[in-house]
């Protein structure tokens, strides 16, 4: 919710045309038709947002859209798409990938996916991240420290990962960007489903218990109850903390394909223009005011600035947001206290 108040709980931002005339969750679909058929494409969302889901990605089959009953992180919903699998299918590598991430530089980005392909076909025993190179010290990041060399493939190397370091602190970012030997953690894992059940069942027993519940209730009367009971009772877990950080056989690819998790407006302005000038959508009118961003979701109302510098200002039928650039990873905080104070209608 560091978008807020574009991104909101009815229509968060993978569903915003953030970066162009197709949303992000449009992009990333097209992105992945590239090389995947649409039968091989799955998608895990919850239950509320099924029907855009089918809306925007109309050449996916219906069965491959999964229904989660609540919101339990992504443990729990990687446990919900094994379920749907058989066989041989528990053999060949899958990518698990967020669905509002920017990539520019798509063909690399896509051969890329094909050779860690072949690195987790070659190892089995691994987990591969692919790894953002820094461009500043993002605090709302995940980094990553390289090891020694595994191997190359296709011109791209791929290096054992030393550590992980979820979100740290401003100082410690800074110092990681110096060393230059991080990379920001880009959330997109390749392995293979036999390995996840396997991780799964070590590091998250009670899901993998649940899990196994779930898989053996498929097709059978009752499947709607069972699945919304044990899925509610899932561990509420991120997959890098509970197994990534945890697991010993982790590789890294590092990337430079113009990747962004466009994570707060900050980020975002500097996703759409050049950094120090400004950026405007919607009716506005500025004097004197340079590296503002200003973003107006109708053209109803005008926003006027005068004289002022590194702002965003953000508005939508019924909210207007106003805060220095170098705080908008704060939105968030905002957003607990909307929730705090129980005004829900402003979420």
């Amino acid at each position: 919710m560091r978008l807020w108040p574009l991104s909101r709980k009815a229509k968060p931002k993978q569903f915003q045309r953030l970066l162009g005339k197709k949303t992000m969750f449009q992009q990333t679909i097209d992105r992945l038709l590239s090389i995947f058929s649409p039968q091989d494409i799955f998608v895990s969302t919850n239950q509320d947002y099924v029907r855009e889901v089918k809306k925007e990605a109309s050449c996916l089959p219906k069965k491959n859209i999964i229904a989660e009953p609540e919101r339990r992180e992504r443990v729990a919903c990687l446990s919900l798409f094994l379920t749907r699998l058989k066989g041989k299918e528990f053999e060949e590598p899958f990518v698990f990938l967020p669905s509002d991430h920017l990539i520019r530089d798509e063909k690399k980005f896509l051969r890329a996916l094909s050779a860690g392909e072949r690195f987790v076909r070659e190892n089995p025993e691994y987990i591969l991240t692919l790894g953002a190179k820094p461009t500043f010290p993002d605090t709302g990041l995940g980094y990553i420290k390289k090891g020694k060399s595994l191997k190359q493939i296709d011109r791209f190397h791929f290096y054992q990962v030393a550590f992980f370091k979820e979100k740290p602190n401003l100082k410690r970012a800074q110092r990681y960007l110096r060393s230059g030997r991080y990379l920001w953690n880009m959330g997109i894992f390749l392995f293979i489903p036999k390995l996840a059940e396997e991780l799964i069942k070590r590091f998250v027993p009670d899901t993998y218990k649940r899990y196994r519940i779930i898989k053996e209730a498929k097709g059978k009367p009752g499947f709607k109850r069972i699945l919304k009971r044990e899925y509610g009772r899932m561990d509420p877990v991120s997959f890098d903390y509970s197994i990534v950080e945890n697991y010993s056989r982790l590789a890294v690819l590092p990337l430079d394909v113009g990747w962004s998790d466009v994570g707060s407006w900050s980020v975002l302005k500097d996703c759409l223009t050049r950094p120090g000038d400004n950026f405007v959508r919607g009716n506005y009118l500025g004097i004197e005011s340079k590296n503002v961003m200003v973003y107006g979701s109708t053209n109803k109302q005008l926003i006027a600035t005068l004289g002022v510098r590194d702002l965003i200002v953000a508005v939508t039928d019924d909210i207007v947001l106003i805060c220095h650039r170098d705080g908008s990873q704060k939105v968030r905080n905002l957003v607990k206290k909307l929730e705090k104070n129980k005004k829900f209608n402003y979420l």
